[in-house]
């Protein structure tokens, strides 16, 4: 079964960005739909697709579980393939289990010189509450340029626990201040909004990715 995108941006962009969604919401949730946009407005085309169980639950066959992030892998590099030749670079990537499916994949497709990067937008560095079950071993020696676009207060990986992980140099870590796991601050205590964060998110992968291009 094909892929279905949904695409935003200029479609002769020098870079595409093909991101897959989280773990509870779809590719089209007013957080995808937000970033998607914002990311066009900045010259970048974006892909989004669904992983088949969250595709499942537009159909008659009701809600499924999210199954382990190693039971879709096979279904991120058939996006890539579905997705086909692009006008420039590719980057892979997605929100939080969209972009850890992504990671997964990323040493082997850069590898072969179909993607220029990576990039995870709150990263499940552990489970919620279960700081000790971490997902960073394939971190550690990553080649890929990478781009982490994280809260400081994210319940998956604040940015104190992620300064005590050994994180390969190849990857870069865009702190937002005061932000959750959907980037999202409190405005009272960081006298920033989520406009504000998604925003500068925006800007930050825009220009992340022009530095790869040079």
């Amino acid at each position: 079964m094909s892929t279905d995108f949904i695409f935003d941006g200029p479609n002769d962009a020098r870079v595409t960005v093909l991101l897959a969604h989280g773990a509870g919401a779809p590719m089209d949730s007013d957080w995808m739909n937000t970033l998607a946009g914002l990311l066009a407005d900045e010259g970048l085309r974006v892909a989004r697709f669904e992983f088949p169980y969250m595709a499942a639950r537009r159909t008659g066959e009701g809600a499924k579980p999210p199954p382990k992030a190693e039971k879709v892998m096979a279904d991120y590099v058939a996006a890539i393939e579905d997705l086909g030749p692009t006008n420039g670079s590719l980057i892979i990537g997605g929100k939080s289990m969209g972009g850890r499916v992504a990671s997964m994949i990323a040493a082997e497709a850069f590898a072969a010189g179909r993607i220029a990067g990576l990039l995870c937008l709150g990263y499940p560095f552990h489970p919620s509450g279960k700081p000790e079950q971490l997902r960073v071993a394939h971190l550690q020696d990553l080649q890929v340029p990478t781009l982490v676009c994280q809260g400081t207060r994210d319940a998956l990986g604040t940015q104190e626990e992620v300064g005590g992980y050994a994180l390969s140099p190849a990857i870069k870590v865009m702190w937002l201040e005061d932000g959750d796991h959907d980037l999202k601050p409190r405005k009272s205590v960081s006298g920033f909004s989520a406009a504000d964060h998604m925003g500068s998110v925006a800007r930050g992968v825009a220009e992340w990715v022009k530095g790869l291009r040079e």
